[in-house]
Order: C-alpha cells, then structure tokens, then sequence
C-alpha cells in the first residue's frame, strides 16, 4: 500500500465503512443520515465553527480544559463543573489509553470495574464503548461545543460514534497521533486511518454540517522546536482540506520563550494560510500550555500556567489549552482543574485589549521560524514528488521529518532541542533536518553563547537539564541556578 493525498471516493470510503462500523457492536447504533439531522438541530452554541469564527473575528482568546473519565454520569458532572465553575469556553472530552489502542474489550471491562468501584479507573471516557445515544446525553448536558480529545493512530470508529453523537470537533492526524504515541504503527498506516477521517468530516460537511479538525500540535510536548510542530501540523491541514475538511485548528505547543512563543503562533498563522490557499478553509490556531514537567509547588505550578495564559493571549491565538496545578501528580480533581482555567481566565482578560510589541528580536525569529518550516516542506514536497501523503511517509525514512523524544520505530529521533541563553529552543543536533548552512550556523551560534554565560561545553548535557528545568523552578537548565 502506498498512501496518496487524494479525494477518496464513495466507493473507496463506503467499503471500508462496512468494516470500521463492524469492530465493535455500538458501530450499528451509527445512521448517518439521522446523525446529520441531528447536527441539524443542534443549537448554534453547541457548534465549535461558530465559536471559532467568533472569537477569531474578535481577536478573543477562548479557554479550553482536558477532562474525562469513564462513567457516564460522572463525566457529565465534570463537564458541567468545568462549565460553570472553571468559565471554560469549549470543552473537550478526553478518551481513555484502551480506546486509544482499539481495546475496546478492555475499556468495557473498565467501565463495569469503574461502576463497581464507585469512581473512575480509566483515565479517559470510552466513547466507543457508550456509543450514539450515550455521547448525546453528554452534548445535550452542557451549552457550549465539546471537542474529541484523545490520541489514537486508527481513530475511524471514535470519530464515526462520537460525530453522530453530536460532537463537532475531532483532535488528531496521521502523524500527531502516531508519531508521538505509538511504538510499531506504520506512518504510512496511520495516514490512511486519517483519511478516513478526514473523508468523514468531510462528508458531513457537503450535508451542510460544519465540523472542525484539529491536528496535535505539542506532539511529543517537551522542547518541539515550532518548525517541526508547524511542519508537521501544516502538513496534516493539506491533507484534511484534500478529503473535504473546512474548518482547520492548528496547534503550538509553549516552549517557554515569550518571543519565541509569540513568532511561533504568527508565522504558523501566516504560513497555514499560504499553504493552504488552494482550499477554501478557516484556520485557527491552538496554544498549548507548557506540556512538559510542572513543578509539584502548587503556587509555582500556577505561575507555569499563568505564563502560558500570558503568551497565548499576547500572540492572539483562537484558543489556549489549559493545564492544572496538579500537573506534577497524574490526574487533577476537577476542582483544580477549575482553578487552572479561572487563573487562565484572570490573565486572559487582562491582556486581551494588549499586543505584542512588534520589535526587530520578533521579527528575527519569526523570519526563522518560517525559513526553517518552509526549507523542510520543501523537501516533503520534493520527496513526495508532489504528494504530500508520499512525501511525509519518505520524509520521516530520511529523517527530514523527525520528531523528538518520540517512541515510533518510524521516526528517527536524530534531533536534538537545547535552550539558548534566553530560553528559546534551539537545534543542538540537526540530524537529517534539510536545513541550510545560514540557519545551521544560527542555531550553533547562539547555543554557544549559552555555554559561554555558563562556562560550560555546548552538550547533551544541556537536553537533560532543559527538560527538568521548569519542574525545578527555572526554564533553563543552568547548572547553579535551580529551584526546589
């Protein structure tokens, strides 16, 4: 099999429907005519475009939480609190790990595990498992659009039940969900499941029903220099618009770099509309909040989500999702997660009538942001010899597409991310990255000024004390300056 950024056609896609429905029993509850009557009624607040539309319109930062848990009514209840308690804009439901992996066997026994126990024992909700009717309760409970959140290479099934079920937003892509998740599924594999996807959102909205995508953008979420996670997340965006998607998020991961942060966030503004020109779309763009370690001070732990609410609402992205005090110790009550959002809240609101200072720094890295992404594209796209599915699947064999710190077999974890002197992220290892000498050179230039300030050697040494650094109270790793 060789994967091609091609339409599917109804034939192609209605064969395999009959399989993907066919995996687990609630695939029969999924009529998509009905399904498409019900988005129909759906009220217009409920629907994730809209709501995208607006707050881009306005300039306004939505905010945005991850939750889920496996029993029903218990999931309802945690939405509804996050809603009214935490003033979250969108929510999302977050899938649990046996979903993820297809082990849907698995997840129902978590369910009647759970219900014996009294409290969730998976960390997600097994929407699979629930199937139409249930996930429409959960969008009938709340007054806002809720979004698919998850992380799962072959989501066909997810998606067919939680999008009759009235969710109008669906996280992920071929490469997002793959790459930084799984150890032995193919890039060229999981292309395929998503253009299924990407086929079936696109199906609905030639019935009139507008549904949004939203590729991974952190992907492995610690130190992703932005060229990596724009090329990756463009690249995604081509091939949803192929299959029919109009409505396109893409996401950033924080760094930590104000300026930095604020340049990533623009240029993949700027670099997504030139990319996908060809395509009638609405982009969006997606901040996340730092992915990486948190400090287990709950008071420091805010000033880290407070720093992401301030560069999300400085860079003016559509959205920005939001991390909770409790980040260091696994699983957040709900209550902290509340309170994760109303801090993002406070400092949203008080930067939203505020810009970044254009400077001559920004501009400087915003012209390297998009030199570096636009020099890899160009080399998927040469791969691909004009196909941007074939030239992904030959990028990542030639190491062109690398993601670091990623478990896939398929990628080739050559790369390696350190901070400069001021904490933006820089190559230390380029691997097979198609990068010119100029930009070669940058990067080695301003590494070494790092070392020189610390009296140090330029070294791995630095990637190991960068990834602790924010959970030790600092963003870069010096060796005399940390925090308990």
């Amino acid at each position: 099999m060789e994967v091609q950024n091609k339409k599917w056609d109804m034939k192609k896609f209605s064969e395999m429907r009959q399989e993907v429905l066919n995996q687990w029993p609630t695939g029969k509850e999924v009529d998509f005519e009905e399904a498409v009557r019900y988005h129909q009624n759906l009220p217009k607040n409920q629907i994730m475009t809209n709501k995208l539309r607006e707050a881009a319109t306005k300039n306004n930062t939505l905010i945005q939480p991850r939750a889920g848990v496996a029993l029903l009514d218990e999931h309802i209840e945690l939405l509804k609190f996050l809603r009214q308690k935490g003033k979250a804009d969108v929510l999302p439901t977050t899938i649990d790990s046996y979903t993820r992996q297809n082990r849907y066997e698995e997840a129902e026994k978590g369910i009647k595990e759970s219900e014996k126990a009294g409290r969730s024992l998976l960390n997600g909700f097994p929407a699979v498992n629930y199937g139409v009717k249930k996930c429409r309760k959960v969008i009938e409970s709340v007054d806002c659009p809720v979004q698919v959140r998850h992380g799962t290479p072959d989501a066909r099934l997810l998606a067919e039940i939680t999008l009759a079920g009235g969710f109008t937003d669906f996280e992920g892509g071929g490469i997002s969900y793959n790459v930084p998740y799984a150890k032995k599924i193919s890039i060229e594999q999981s292309i395929y499941y998503w253009q299924y996807v990407d086929r079936l959102v696109g199906i609905y909205e030639e019935n009139g029903i507008s549904l949004n995508r939203e590729p991974f953008g952190p992907l492995t979420g610690t130190l992703v220099p932005p060229c990596i996670s724009h090329s990756i997340g463009i690249i995604e965006g081509l091939l949803a618009a192929e299959q029919g998607v109009r409505n396109i998020t893409l996401g950033y991961g924080q760094c930590g770099n104000l300026i930095q942060d604020v340049a990533a966030v623009e240029t993949l503004k700027e670099l997504s509309a030139e990319y996908l020109k060809d395509y009638d779309v609405m982009l969006t763009t997606a901040f996340h909040q730092w992915m990486g370690g948190f400090p287990q001070d709950e008071a420091q732990a805010f000033g880290v989500i407070s720093w992401g609410a301030a560069t999300a609402a400085l860079s003016k992205a559509t959205k920005v999702i939001v991390k909770t005090p409790h980040e260091a110790f696994g699983v957040p009550t709900k209550e902290a997660n509340a309170e994760g959002l109303r801090a993002t809240r406070q400092v949203i609101n008080m930067l939203k009538d505020q810009r970044m200072i254009s400077s001559q720094e920004l501009e400087k890295e915003k012209e390297i942001i998009k030199r570096e992404t636009r020099q890899i594209l160009s080399k998927v796209y040469e791969l691909g010899e004009g196909d941007w599915a074939k030239g992904a699947v030959r990028a990542f064999e030639a190491g062109v597409l690398d993601v670091p710190f990623a478990p896939s077999q398929f990628n080739a974890g050559k790369i390696l991310p350190a901070r400069d002197n001021s904490g933006a992220v820089r190559f230390l290892n380029f691997g097979s990255i198609p990068f010119d000498d100029k930009i070669k050179e940058f990067h080695r230039r301003k590494l070494a000024e790092r070392a020189k300030a610390e009296n140090r050697e330029v070294s791995f040494q630095m990637v190991i004390d960068d990834i602790y650094a924010i959970g030790q109270g600092m963003l870069v790793g010096r060796m005399d300056s940390k925090i308990a």
